[in-house]
């Protein structure tokens, strides 16, 4: 008897050690080709520069951001909303390398994008800065990086409508909405967090937490699902408009909106461990995972509510966005943390071994299948989606090894 009882231990701790090796390897796998895949896609950047007209190497265009219709790398200036991911990607690769290599592309490249710290006409603050500097601060302690981001937190709060309760979002489009406010703010905030523990000033915690809870009261169906775009009264502060101008109609669940809110609830929670906030990220994951169009892989099709369904595109991006959350959100909910972690675990490894892109192909993107918006960029790779892959891939090992999903 204790000899059968010792075997099945030992088959146990086998067992275990086994499926570490296995989910190990999928991080060591995926870096790996990373690596590779980046160092292409230095080759493509420099392809695309050197065959660009004059004029068009005037707009100093910085990074990557897709493939365009005819196969062209789409190359954006600073102030696109996406300039700050490729640098991010880089300072990724630093992170689990420890390659110096990396780190001096990454300062490269997130030097390109530092003018960005005075743009107040952009509410996608911590997109560009947070995810470049951010970064590259939290792993150098830079104190330039610092003073950059500072800058840019400041920069960002200006953009505050107190009678709101919003950051407002685009400055577009002035003749459809009055003070529109997306979701995907709420990726944002995680700067004006940032910002609040290295001055100790409140305003950036009182903004951030406003915000979010203005969100959660106005952009969320009773289903947990959220609307794309909420437009205010600039005087009244009143709801004017509820849209998806990104989905399928203004009624539907577009994925990608679904993984910001998501992602910026848990975020929330970490950084001020408010009830409110991780009830919100809890109803929100349940709404996504639990939807009947999910397929099984957990590669979100772009729209939850897209009338194609299954032979609809399927959104990449949303679906790395869902698994940074959800292994994070597993430190939070101990009963559901094994549920929760293996939701994440389902679309890293599908991504991993289902959307990868073609070694020394696709122009040096990681991930094919993404989707932006119901009428532009469908079912192609996207910078974003490779940056939050990554960062999924590190918050899934340094879960495993140290039990926090927190870099």
């Amino acid at each position: 008897m204790k000899f059968k009882t010792g075997l099945v231990s030992l088959l146990v701790v086998c067992g275990a050690c086994s499926q570490a090796t296995k989910e190990t390897d999928v991080v060591k796998d995926s870096f790996d080709f990373a690596g590779q895949q980046l160092k292409y896609a230095f080759t493509q950047i420099d392809s695309a520069k050197a065959s660009m007209p004059e004029e068009q190497l005037k707009r100093k265009l910085v990074s990557p951001r897709t493939i365009e219709d005819n196969g062209a790398l789409r190359l954006v200036a600073s102030r696109d909303w996406t300039s700050g991911f490729f640098p991010g990607e880089l300072w990724y690769m630093y992170e689990y390398t420890q390659d110096d290599f990396w780190k001096k592309q990454a300062q490269a490249f997130t030097a390109n994008i530092e003018d960005q710290k005075t743009n107040g006409g952009t509410h996608d603050m911590g997109f560009k800065m947070y995810c470049s500097f951010g970064n590259g601060y939290r792993l150098t302690n830079d104190a330039n990086y610092k003073d950059i981001l500072l800058e840019s937190a400041a920069t960002l709060i200006t953009r505050y409508k107190p009678t709101i309760g919003c950051i407002r979002s685009w400055d577009h489009s002035r003749d459809k909405w009055q003070c529109p406010v997306i979701i995907d703010n709420m990726m944002n905030l995680e700067l004006l967090y940032w910002a609040f523990k290295e001055t100790g000033d409140s305003v950036y915690y009182n903004i951030a937490n406003t915000h979010a809870r203005t969100t959660m009261k106005n952009h969320f169906r009773d289903n947990y699902s959220s609307y794309h775009v909420i437009d205010y009264d600039t005087i009244t502060g009143d709801v004017l408009h509820k849209h998806t101008h990104q989905g399928y109609n203004h009624e539907s669940a577009w994925s990608r909106g679904q993984a910001w809110g998501l992602y910026g609830y848990t975020m929330c929670y970490r950084e001020t461990k408010l009830p409110e906030f991780l009830s919100q990220a809890e109803n929100i994951a349940n709404y996504i995972f639990t939807n009947p169009t999910m397929p099984e892989d957990m590669v979100a099709y772009w729209d939850f509510d897209a009338p194609g369904i299954p032979n609809e595109p399927r959104d990449v991006s949303a679906a790395a966005v869902m698994a940074c959350a959800m292994y994070e959100l597993s430190m939070y909910n101990q009963e559901k943390a094994a549920l929760y972690k293996k939701w994440a675990d389902t679309i890293v490894e599908s991504l991993s071994k289902n959307y990868r892109a073609q070694l020394d192909g696709d122009r040096g993107f990681l991930l094919l299948h993404s989707t932006g918006a119901h009428n532009f960029e469908r079912d192609v790779p996207l910078v974003y989606a490779d940056y939050y892959f990554l960062e999924a891939l590190l918050k899934k090992a340094k879960l495993e090894k140290e039990g926090t999903a927190i870099l």
